[in-house]
């Protein structure tokens, strides 16, 4: 056993083996040290992004010449690059040449590209939306089945609240593929109600009293001049239509108005507004079938002899009681 001990301890440098272990602990206290200072980096650069996008939101959302539409935009870019600076920093402390790194970088990214493509469909429309600016902060818009008020746009949706109350988030490559209307960007709208009114009324008293209605009422402008026009003859009324412009803000409110007014006005003016009737005609054959094959002509004659075969009053007949009834 003792001589195998010598036989390796002859072989083995001590030296030899307390230079390599000194060599693995600077080795690793270096590793160490590069680690540490690459968590730090990573650590800061994300309390730096979120830190440098908040003040831009905050400085950029006080200043009123700028677009409060583009700073969610740009805060979120300025976030995202501190954080991909970072991400290299980090990585050359390791001693990872960065023009490699962004080769692979690249690379990657376009596979990720190819694989994530509605993604960057939602980047790429969200900043189209942010250069052509169809609708900006606050503005209600309606896109396919989606509606609401504009609160931010980012780089991959575009959040909204609803008037019930409820918030949604939309992708925006769903609204720059469809139609967008907003209801916000001009500063007038015109009010249309359509009115039917009877066949027997008089058509020039209810465009007379419909047009007092509109000129009494200070929100309908007079330029452009309100209109009654008669729009069509339905099935059972002629349809009226009112044309009125108002501005944005008190378009809800005159249509609620005008709605109630109209209505009192034409009572007012015993001008009564038809619903629906619908008439059925049926023949004769109809008639035979639903009576049970029965006709007036029989029916009559039943009715006759019905009166002839009516027992007379007084005689022999007159207090008797009727059979199998009871006393």
């Amino acid at each position: 056993m003792v001589s195998i001990v010598e036989k390796v301890s002859e072989k083995v440098n001590v030296n030899e083996v307390a230079q390599l272990a000194e060599v693995a602990a600077e080795k690793t206290f270096s590793l160490s040290i590069k680690i540490g200072i690459a968590a730090t980096l990573v650590i800061a650069g994300f309390i730096l992004a979120r830190l440098a996008a908040a003040a831009i939101r905050n400085q950029f959302g006080s200043i009123k010449g700028v677009d409060q539409t583009l700073v969610p935009m740009l805060a979120q870019t300025v976030r995202y690059a501190i954080i991909f600076l970072t991400i290299v920093m980090a990585l050359a402390n390791f001693g990872i040449e960065t023009t490699s790194f962004l080769a692979v970088l690249g690379a990657a990214g376009l596979a990720i590209g190819l694989a994530l493509q509605g993604t960057l469909q939602n980047v790429a429309a969200g900043i189209m939306l942010l250069v052509i600016r169809p609708f900006r902060k606050g503005d209600y818009i309606e896109a396919g089945d989606v509606g609401g008020t504009v609160d931010e746009t980012g780089l991959f949706m575009t959040r909204m609240h609803t008037v019930q109350g409820l918030f949604i988030a939309v992708p925006n490559s769903i609204l720059w593929s469809n139609t967008i209307t907003n209801y916000s960007r001009l500063p007038r709208r015109r009010f249309d109600m359509q009115v039917g009114i009877s066949y027997d009324a008089d058509m020039d008293k209810a465009r007379d009293v419909l047009m007092q209605v509109l000129l009494d009422d200070g929100r309908v402008h007079r330029s452009p001049e309100p209109l009654v026009v008669v729009r069509a003859l339905g099935a059972s009324s002629v349809d009226l239509e009112i044309r009125a412009w108002t501005d944005r803000s008190t378009y809800w409110d005159l249509n609620f108005d005008l709605t109630r007014k109209v209505k009192l006005a034409l009572d007012e003016a015993n001008i009564s507004i038809p619903y629906p009737h619908t008439q059925i005609v049926m023949s004769p054959e109809i008639l035979e079938k639903l009576s049970g094959g029965h006709s007036q002509k029989q029916i009559g004659s039943e009715n006759k002899t019905d009166k002839n075969n009516k027992p007379k009053s007084g005689g022999s007949g007159r207090g008797k009681k009727p059979r199998n009834i009871p006393a």
